[in-house]
């Protein structure tokens, strides 16, 4: 995922819009205060006002989002309540019909759910942006014209600033006027990656509202254009005007973007190098840029997934600690990433887990960048219906945090987001089908970004807001990952029966998997490793009897499938005694003695897989190796019943009996 350094002005203007989501997002930065710089000759100000144009974004019309209660906008001041716009920087005129701006305030436009940004000048007239004429993303600066020039005066320019002078940062902040701050240019800093230019460095006071805003002499004079706002101390960064003006009439992109992915800790820090040729139309100029944009994360992504090809998950040793580590049973999704040692584990940080109606929850965790989530579907919830309507997904994932919009003092909840704006699909490099919704927050001006994997009893998912500028960045990395998500599928058997029914979700591991319920008579799976089956003799057969089938990541004739190597039914939710049967393989060479002693005691039929009860945890447990002549070579099954409580080797053993009596193991 790319890193993007953050500018000052990008989303400004929503000091009362917030999203708080599992951890605080906050959007928007607070408005300048006015204060105007005494020592400016006041004969200036008419002309300096006339020049410089807040640069705003229109605010949407329409909101698909339903709240607990009508938004109280009452609350709100009275600018910002009645403003139709987002005030996102600043920009002046240096010529007949020649505007300049910081080049990100220009991009914030990019995949914006605003409007696309325009010019208001103090009267409140907006105009329209017409043509790009110069961009470049390293010095941060755009030049381009309006559809309907105002014909205001413009801005005489000093390509000769003198350090230690008297200067005058200006911005146009949330429509309250020109407000002006004084201070001193007080050095040159080298730009950061190859000091091909020098920043003016200056002290006035810079707020997001000054963002592309004129740096002034005391004669009124243009000697930068006002783009960092300094992060430890107020000396804030200004591009001199002489590299404005010199610069050619061309779109430049050459800065260094580090990039990253979650699965690992290596990070690329390549340049996004481009060039094209200008004037361009604003929306051709978006269309240009996003395009190189993308191209740009998607060459990036491919590198940082070649790197070290041969240590890539599942292959090299460091995989093996989690391939032959047994079955992964969680059913809160977990993303297998790479530790410092180079070993690959599951990652899962856990978080809440909250109720829903009619014995549905939400549990979530945390991995990386994204939000993981189990969705139990409530009872009176047809899956059909969840699995084909993104809207009672919705409905249901708003209750994770809450998820609320702030209105002045209040805080008000989000009772649905609605339709998406994209609904797609995503299979995975396991065979894995994943829907994949993008549900617009167009108030915040982000996207909730979720990959959805449908399982018997609901969804796993992986989630994330993204600005909506880098939404096609957060699509790419989480498509990537989704390649590293550990899951397993769990549900009630009245659910997997309706499960199985809409083949389209079914993973391929799944297709030719046989699970058969007859209630209170029999239960029976089948697939192509193992056959078990049993009656209501060893444990209860409900339609709320759940099923988990753990997944792993199993080595087989020189590669590695992702199948089923666990498969666990449990009385009911609520009644812990179950049945399992695990698929075992011989650890290879490289790894610990603490793996090469659990296969040895499967092998030689040792404790716990000797077939004679023993107690643990509160309950009584019987293990045993299954017999497999003809099996494939290195791999071993064991069947285990548990049951809470105390009870005999009398009354487990033909527990046991009767478990492994029907078991046929069916690989070769």
């Amino acid at each position: 995922m790319l890193k993007t350094k953050r500018w000052v002005g990008r989303g400004e203007g929503l000091a009362s819009a917030s999203v708080r989501w599992i951890a605080a997002l906050v959007i928007g930065f607070g408005a300048a205060s006015s204060a105007t710089a005494a020592s400016l000759d006041a004969a200036l100000l008419p002309k300096i006002q006339a020049a410089t144009f807040e640069v705003v974004a229109a605010k949407p019309v329409d909101d698909p989002l339903t709240y607990e209660k009508r938004l109280p906008l009452e609350l709100l001041p009275y600018q910002e309540r009645n403003d139709k716009y987002y005030s996102i920087g600043t920009a002046f005129a240096i010529g007949h019909n020649r505007y300049v701006t910081a080049g990100h305030v220009l991009l914030a436009g990019v995949g914006s759910l605003w409007g696309a940004p325009s010019l208001r000048d103090a009267s409140g007239h907006v105009y329209a942006i017409d043509k790009v004429e110069k961009f470049d993303l390293r010095k941060d600066f755009v030049v381009f014209s309006l559809a309907s020039d105002p014909a205001s005066a413009a801005l005489d320019v000093d390509t000769a600033p003198v350090l230690n002078q008297e200067i005058y940062a200006v911005g146009n902040a949330l429509g309250t006027g020109v407000v002006i701050r004084d201070g001193l240019y007080t050095s040159d800093t080298p730009e950061q990656q190859d000091g091909v230019w020098k920043w003016m460095r200056f002290s006035a006071a810079a707020s997001p509202g000054n963002s592309g805003g004129p740096l002034l002499n005391k004669e009124g004079k243009v000697i930068g254009v006002v783009l960092m706002k300094s992060a430890n101390e107020n000396l804030n960064y200004a591009l001199q005007m002489g590299e404005v003006l010199n610069a050619p009439g061309q779109g430049v992109i050459d800065r260094r973007t580090p990039f990253g992915f979650d699965a690992f800790d290596t990070t690329l820090s390549n340049t996004f190098k481009a060039q094209f040729p200008l004037p361009l139309s604003l929306a051709r100029f978006y269309e240009t840029y996003d395009k190189l944009n993308n191209a740009y994360v998607d060459s990036q992504l491919k590198e940082i997934l070649a790197k070290d090809t041969d240590r890539l998950f599942p292959r090299g040793s460091g995989a093996n600690r989690l391939l032959y580590g047994g079955p992964k049973l969680n059913t809160i999704p977990a993303l297998i990433v790479r530790n410092g040692n180079g070993d690959w584990g599951l990652s899962l940080r856990q978080g809440t887990k909250v109720p829903l109606a009619a014995n549905g929850y939400l549990a979530s965790g945390a991995a990386g960048h994204s939000v993981m989530v189990h969705l139990r579907r409530p009872d009176n919830m047809p899956a059909s219906k969840l699995y084909s309507d993104p809207s009672v997904l919705a409905s249901q994932l708003v209750k994770l945090g809450p998820l609320t919009r702030t209105v002045g003092s209040e805080e008000i909840k989000i009772n649905n987001l609605g339709k998406p704006a994209t609904s797609t699909t995503h299979t995975d490099a396991w065979q894995r089908h994943w829907q994949v919704y993008v549900w617009p927050m167009a108030f915040g001006n982000i996207n909730i970004v979720v990959f959805a994997l449908p399982v018997p009893d609901g969804y796993a998912i992986m989630m994330r807001p993204a600005p909506a500028g880098d939404t096609y960045d957060h699509l790419s990395d989480m498509r990537a990952l989704t390649d590293f998500v550990s899951v397993a599928y769990e549900g009630t058997l009245a659910q997997w029966k309706e499960f199985q029914q809409n083949t389209a979700l079914l993973p391929a591991a799944l297709k030719d998997v046989r699970i058969a319920a007859d209630y209170q008579h029999r239960f029976s799976y089948a697939s192509k490793r193992v056959s078990f089956s049993y009656t209501p003799e060893l444990q209860k057969i409900e339609p709320d009897s759940v099923l988990t089938l753990g997944f792993g990541f199993l080595p087989e004739r020189g590669k590695v499938v992702w199948d089923v190597d666990a498969v666990r039914v449990r009385v009911n939710a609520q009644d812990p005694d179950r049945v399992d049967i695990q698929r075992n393989i011989a650890p290879p060479a490289d790894l610990d003695d603490s793996f090469k002693s659990e296969w040895n005691k499967m092998v030689q039929r040792q404790h716990p897989f000797e077939g004679v009860a023993y107690g643990a945890n509160g309950e009584t447990r019987v293990a045993r190796t299954v017999d497999a002549s003809g099996g494939t070579p290195g791999v071993l099954y064991t069947a285990f019943y548990g049951v809470a409580g105390t009870q005999s080797q009398d009354a487990m053993k033909p527990k046991l009996d009767l478990l492994l009596k029907d078991i046929q193991i069916t690989e070769h």
